[in-house]
């Protein structure tokens, strides 16, 4: 997934999109390493805080853009 690497560019920390989700940082931390798999709703609320698809936050494309 690419969480981490979209937190990063955008200059964002773990806490700061954690606090902006409603969410724990450490289950961030766990959705960035991989160790855990975020649900449909968690994704949804990934891809629509950074305004890309979800086949692109999952590296199924490369095409940031949203259809629709």
């Amino acid at each position: 997934m690419r969480l981490k690497k979209l937190r990063k560019e955008r200059g964002i920390s773990q806490l700061k999109l954690a606090m902006d989700l409603n969410m724990n940082q450490n289950s961030i931390s766990r959705y960035e390493n991989e160790v855990r798999q975020a649900d449909y709703a968690t994704l949804i609320k990934f891809a629509d805080y950074f305004g890309v698809s979800i086949d692109y936050l999952l590296e199924r494309t490369d095409n940031e853009k949203m259809n629709g």
